[in-house]
């Protein structure tokens, strides 16, 4: 069965966390090829040998898809092997390795007893030195469980029906806005699923406007919003979320020098999955805005410059 756009975005996040526990060949002792054969899923491998990053995403995909059965010895053999394939590394597979990964795991409603083991957890090492594939450092102001509860939050509105995913989405806005200590005004208030609010960024207010719906967002909403944010004082500012995106068409015929930013549900994931703060994130996307004119740079981007 095909995996839902909630569990393919968790699939994506295990993969990348899962990057550094093996390498993808080169030794005939661990590797995540061998592992999966250990776990009964050889074929789950791809046979065109793949950048490391794809061929772990893929491998995750089709054992989830073809043999969900085999999911959790595969996990277990990725596991088993990477503490062997790291045990003389600088990094050796930590305590906070696999704690992280029994988070992914929880958000596809998998939790494996020998992963959650107290004893199996003490012999572990610590921590491990940071590599460029693990998440940031968690936000000084929100804690671990707070990621975690968001993310649950987003990735369960895509399973709800649009009447009802729209109040949601509101609540886990406001949740969210209030978290980072933006000062979120109004109830966000729906119209349809359009989301109408404003919060306030390093002393700079700013209207938002969010939109939960399947059709990517086109320059006639992106105009609309800017002339609502425009219509207002001078030192307004606009935020336009949508969950969807948003068309090339739209971004290009909307054009540059707009006093609004974009964001879309990429962005709200990355954000939440790599423990970024929303305010670093949008004061980003605010200085990136003012020294290219493009209203929407993807998180991922930001991150990479």
């Amino acid at each position: 069965m095909p995996l839902s756009m909630s569990e393919s975005v968790a699939v994506n996040s295990i993969a990348k966390h899962l990057y550094d526990f093996l390498p993808a060949s080169g030794n005939s002792v661990t590797s995540f090829p061998l592992a999966a054969a250990q776990a009964g899923v050889a074929e789950a491998w791809p046979d065109v040998k793949p950048s490391k990053l794809p061929g772990v995403t893929t491998m995750l995909t089709w054992t989830l898809e073809k043999r969900r059965d085999r999911f959790t010895a595969l996990m277990l053999a990725v596991v088993t092997q990477s503490i062997v394939y790291r045990s003389n590394k600088p990094n050796p597979l930590s305590r906070s390795d696999v704690e992280r990964l029994n988070q992914l795991l929880l958000l596809m409603k998998f939790k494996i007893p020998e992963l959650h083991d107290d004893v199996f957890l003490q012999a572990l090492a610590e921590s491990a030195a940071p590599t460029p594939n693990q998440v940031s450092p968690p936000s000084a102001k929100v804690g671990e469980p707070k990621f975690t509860a968001l993310i649950q939050k987003l990735l369960g509105l895509s399973a709800l029906a649009p009447q009802p995913r729209g109040y949601a989405f509101e609540k886990f806005l406001t949740d969210t806005f209030e978290s980072f200590g933006l000062a979120p005004r109004g109830a966000f208030r729906l119209v349809g699923e359009q989301i109408d609010g404003s919060f306030v960024l390093h002393h700079e207010t700013f209207l938002l406007e969010a939109k939960w719906q399947n059709e990517k967002i086109g320059s006639a909403a992106l105009r609309s919003f800017s002339g609502k944010v425009s219509d207002k004082a001078t030192w307004s500012r606009g935020l336009f979320v949508s969950n969807s995106g948003f068309t090339e068409e739209g971004l290009d015929s909307f054009g540059r020098a707009k006093p609004v930013i974009l964001m879309d549900g990429l962005d709200l994931w990355e954000m939440l999955d790599r423990r970024l703060s929303l305010a670093d994130v949008l004061a980003k996307k605010v200085r990136r805005a003012a020294e290219t004119g493009r209203p929407f740079v993807p998180v991922r981007e930001l991150s990479a410059a």
